[in-house]
């Protein structure tokens, strides 16, 4: 019987906030996750990288943990 790969774990960011009047390390963190506008939403893999990034910019945004389909 074949051993099952773990399903990837998934992140689902959204910022909550606004990137103006931030420093200059947190506007490059959010533009780098990819987040665009308030309220806009992307997934990305959940790796240190990743993590790393949404530690950085905790304050601005909000983080769902999502199962791989």
């Amino acid at each position: 019987m074949a051993k099952k790969k773990p399903t990837p774990k998934l992140l689902k960011i959204t910022q909550v906030r606004s990137k103006i009047g931030q420093k200059p390390k947190a506007r490059r963190t959010i533009e780098a996750l990819g987040l665009k506008r308030l309220h806009h939403t992307v997934i990305h893999k959940d790796t240190p990288q990743i993590r790393g990034m949404i530690n950085r910019v905790q304050h601005l945004v909000r983080v769902e943990e999502i199962e791989a389909q």
